[in-house]
């Protein structure tokens, strides 16, 4: 294998260029607010993703993934709930065999003020309008 130096890299990258997980791993654990901005927000762009999320906010508990009526398959509803937990949006905890997911409600208000309750408000009116219920 042949290693490529590039000596404007940052002490992070020192041995070779990172793969795209890697990259992904490093932007991700960056704490400046633009980054997280924009991790919440790909997290919650998703009507399943914010269905979750509204959820865990009206109920205030911890829920299992079972409990959430999603219309998509179990490996879809996996894959929503490791974007929310990835994202710092939920929390998962393992409670005996149980996961349980609960919202990161307090983090998200230290990082965002007010942005959680703008967004649930925005998705209530917006259930409102849809007529779609909840």
């Amino acid at each position: 294998m042949v290693r490529v130096r590039y000596p404007d890299l940052p002490a992070q990258f020192v041995g070779g260029v990172p793969g795209p997980r890697r990259v992904a791993q490093q932007l991700a654990a960056q704490q400046d607010g633009v980054g997280l901005a924009v991790r919440h927000d790909l997290a919650l762009s998703d009507p399943m993703r914010l269905q979750i999320v509204r959820e865990l906010a009206a109920r205030g508990v911890e829920l299992t993934c079972s409990q959430f009526e999603l219309p998509v398959t179990r490996s879809t509803t996996t894959h929503h709930f490791r974007v929310l937990r990835e994202s710092g949006v939920v929390r998962q905890i393992y409670r005996g065999t149980a996961k349980m997911n609960g919202l990161r409600r307090d983090d998200l208000d230290g990082l965002f003020p007010g942005l959680l309750d703008s967004l649930l408000a925005a998705a209530d009116r917006q259930s409102v309008r849809l007529g779609d219920g909840a």
